[in-house]
């Protein structure tokens, strides 16, 4: 990268961290970030800011914002400055291990099955979740990417759906019950009415 790209980065960023400072403990949505954003680096600059999202995902994945919902974020100062609230300890990852048993709590592989395993917190960081024990979970590499910084329930959602299908394959009829129940609870709370199941 050009030492100009890098400096027009940088300045794009501070851009940006202007903006949540001045809006500070507010749900902002993010065409409002956006439309300030690019205005105003137009205006002092003279140039195009190209890509804003990316400058607010890592803001929120550094912890300077926190990610409310899809596309809402905010900036408290209080929690920035006390970040240590959301990184687990030695002390407490140990403790979350020996409590789940040192596997996996979605499909139980562990340590013995020489799985990678990972300490996770269950509402994500980018969503204010703290590191204290209650918030956190054992699970595998593979389902710790697959839940990435998605809610809890939906990747639970996303789950019962790929099972529900893979039942249905199998002409598994208990299975499916027990998916089509579990799903159907999601319908009766209206949780996660974006996450579409089809039966």
């Amino acid at each position: 990268m050009s030492q100009d790209n890098k400096k027009s980065n940088h300045l794009q960023k501070d851009l940006v961290v202007e903006f949540f400072r001045k809006n500070q403990k507010r749900d902002i949505k993010h065409p409002e970030v956006v439309d300030w954003v690019v205005a105003t680096y137009r205006k002092r600059t003279g140039n195009v800011f190209r890509d804003p999202d990316r400058a607010i995902r890592h803001l929120a994945q550094s912890g300077f914002l926190i990610k409310i919902a899809k596309g809402i974020y905010r900036y408290d100062p209080e929690k920035v400055n006390q970040r240590e609230l959301y990184d687990f300890t030695s002390a407490q990852k140990k403790e979350i291990l020996e409590r789940d048993g040192f596997k996996c709590v979605v499909c139980g592989k562990g340590l013995k099955d020489g799985i990678d395993l990972h300490v996770d917190h269950i509402k994500p960081k980018d969503f204010g979740g703290e590191a204290t024990i209650v918030n956190g979970q054992v699970l595998c590499s593979q389902h710790n990417f697959i839940k990435k910084n998605f809610k809890q329930t939906e990747t639970g959602k996303k789950m019962f759906i790929r099972l529900y299908e893979l039942a249905k394959s199998e002409k598994n009829e208990e299975l499916m019950r027990f998916c089509a129940d579990l799903l159907g609870t999601y319908q009766k709370y209206n949780i996660n009415g974006h996450i579409v199941w089809k039966k």
